[in-house]
């Protein structure tokens, strides 16, 4: 995309997103599991915010990518002098 030109690449912060994700699922299930003592109830739960979180995630780390602030700046490599031309006599 045009409007995110961050430090990183679209298919790390996707990679990103699902990782969290799944931790984040894991989660929910287990959090659901405990307050309803359903299974059914937990895995419904934990799937249908398993869509929505993973494109918030994605979208929300394109938009911080936009932003320098906090991150150290990065050392830029010296442009080579072009060589000097010697003259053949």
């Amino acid at each position: 995309m045009l409007l995110f030109r961050g430090k990183e690449s679209n298919p790390r912060s996707f990679a990103k997103a699902v990782s969290w994700r799944t931790l984040g699922s894991i989660d929910t299930f287990l959090l659901g599991l405990f307050f309803t003592h359903d299974v059914k109830a937990a895995g419904a739960i934990a799937s249908t915010e398993v869509v929505t979180k993973i494109l918030l995630y994605y979208g929300h780390e394109r938009l911080w990518a936009q932003f320098g602030w906090g991150l150290a700046p990065h050392a830029v490599a010296p442009t080579p002098a072009p060589e000097a031309e010697t003259a053949i006599l």
